[in-house]
């Protein structure tokens, strides 16, 4: 699965997305999610909950999917 994540701010981090994706409920879980599976920033093995991601950042995260950060317009902060 590829998707798209708008970010209503300057950063969001790792466990953040994490979480806004129901991949993890809290962010004990993020950091135990993060032990257990391999997650790629920008192609790099990730394994800090709290890694701020910006626009231009690619997360991907083998059998689950791709997640690609892209700053919020002001057309899609209106929907």
């Amino acid at each position: 699965m590829k998707k798209i994540v708008y970010l209503e701010t300057a950063y969001l981090t790792l466990g953040q997305l994490l979480k806004e994706q129901a991949l993890v409920q809290s962010g004990g879980q993020a950091k135990w999610f993060l032990r257990e599976q391999t997650v790629f920033v920008n192609g790099i093995p990730e394994d800090r909950r709290g890694r701020k991601l910006v626009a231009g950042d690619a997360v991907e995260i083998p059998d689950t999917g791709s997640f690609f950060l892209r700053a919020a317009t002001a057309d899609k902060a209106d929907d």
